[in-house]
């Protein structure tokens, strides 16, 4: 009997070592879930039951849990690296065989997918055409790296202040080289459908109490037609309390009840580069719908002029300049134009009992029947933890613990042989016996 308890004990503890060595091994793997052996005893039953003496009949390795709590998150440089700070998993895909995992080495391969260290493609909801999240259709995340295409200005918002105190010009008539003949001037960049990028410059000229010209140049050229000068003019008025009157007043531009004015017959020009330059049409065309110009929020009071808000929608062609990915998922491209554009969003997975997991290396699991079915959601969302972008979940190994565990692990293992050796002693008086 001894010898069986022994050898029992000898298999627990080298079981024991080999886990807490597994575990040492790991300590810098990232997405790593320490493992813990459970041992349970045993006693010899007969057929009518165990007695209330009865004796022990050694020690079995009744389970290897998995401990699945919080490894140190650290940052890294690399922008598609992703940590998980609290519950989930990330879901993969190798050609359709779905596995779950908590190291966040991503980053993309050579058709645009995000792929972890292991060419596993992460999963998540993907864009349409429009660029809106197709929620509840989780498939394989994927970044177009693409130029962007360019966008033709539609709106231009203005918020300006004019000062009530400045005097009428007195040098007439308006000429845009000559400072004496306006009072403030400010511009906005415009963008035509081939993403080329425009000055549209405004000189506002004072012609009485409460009343002002507004003188309208695009690249300095008429608007309309870029082989003159001429400006478009639009008049404005305030009330006593300094706010602007609507609709605006002018032949050039459509003035629109609400305020807002509408430029619709903008020819995007360029110059030869020759001296003097030689303006025409650049071959490319102004938005379709045209431009809206909102100045509703001009106002004329006693202060220094200043521009106090400026906003216009059109932008030239960008290129993929870098990858973000906030805390809920969301993975944005930036591009060199200053725009961004959603890629998609990562989904995490959560399980009824994580200890069913099956662990099939490369630090990941898949479902089983004790695990249960995946639940699929957004980061931050229910139960679900946040995402840390550019970072990496560190093993949740304690090495401290580990090494202790290795010297009890190796106490057992000595303790369980002298079991042995001491049977073997005693069996052997027996034997000697005459």
């Amino acid at each position: 009997m001894s010898f069986n308890i022994g050898l029992s004990g000898i298999k627990a503890a080298s079981s024991d070592l080999n886990i807490t060595g597994n575990n040492i091994a790991n300590v810098g793997t990232v997405g790593f879930k320490q493992s813990r052996g459970e041992f349970q005893d045993v006693y010899s039953a007969s057929v009518l039951g165990t007695g209330k003496n009865q004796q022990g009949s050694g020690v079995l390795l009744a389970n290897v849990a998995q401990l699945f709590n919080q490894g140190s998150v650290n940052a890294t440089d690399n922008a598609l690296d992703m940590a998980i700070n609290g519950n989930g998993f990330f879901v993969t895909s190798n050609n359709g065989a779905i596995s779950y995992t908590r190291a966040g080495y991503f980053g993309t391969d050579k058709t645009g997918y995000v792929v972890d260290n292991n060419g596993y493609r992460l999963q998540g909801y993907a864009v349409d055409a429009n660029g809106q999240l197709q929620n509840g259709i989780v498939t394989d995340l994927r970044v177009e790296s693409s130029n962007q295409a360019p966008r033709a200005t539609s709106t231009v918002q203005e918020k300006v202040n004019l000062n009530s105190s400045m005097e009428v010009p007195t040098t007439t008539p308006f000429d845009p080289t000559d400072p004496a003949t306006y009072n403030n001037s400010t511009s906005v960049k415009l963008y035509d459908t081939q993403g080329n990028e425009h000055a549209m410059t405004q000189y506002f000229v004072k012609t009485g109490a409460n009343t002002w010209t507004m003188n309208v140049l695009i690249d300095g050229r008429n608007p309309s037609d870029p082989t003159t000068t001429t400006p478009y003019s639009v008049g404005m008025s305030f009330t006593s309390a300094g706010l602007l009157n609507v609709p605006l007043t002018s032949t050039d531009f459509t003035a629109n009840a609400d305020g807002t004015l509408s430029l619709t017959n903008w020819v995007p020009a360029m110059s030869n580069g020759a001296t003097p330059p030689v303006w025409s049409a650049n071959g490319a065309a102004a938005n379709p719908a045209g431009i809206s110009f909102d100045l509703r929020g001009t106002t004329q009071f006693s202060s220094t002029f200043a521009v106090n808000s400026q906003y216009q929608d059109g932008y030239t062609t960008g290129q993929l300049s870098s990858l973000e990915v906030d805390d809920a998922g969301n993975v944005f491209a930036r591009y060199t134009n200053g725009q961004s554009k959603i890629q998609g969003q990562v989904v995490l997975a959560s399980f009824a009992n994580t200890q069913g997991l099956t662990p099939i290396g490369k630090t990941a699991w898949v479902q089983s029947s004790e695990s249960g079915e995946a639940v699929l959601g957004t980061p931050r969302s229910g139960t679900l933890g946040a995402l840390q972008a550019g970072s990496l979940e560190g093993s949740n190994v304690d090495l401290s613990n580990e090494l202790v565990n290795l010297i009890v692990a190796q106490r057992n293992y000595q303790a369980n042989a002298k079991t042995i050796e001491t049977e073997n002693a005693v069996t052997q008086t027996i034997i000697n016996l005459r």
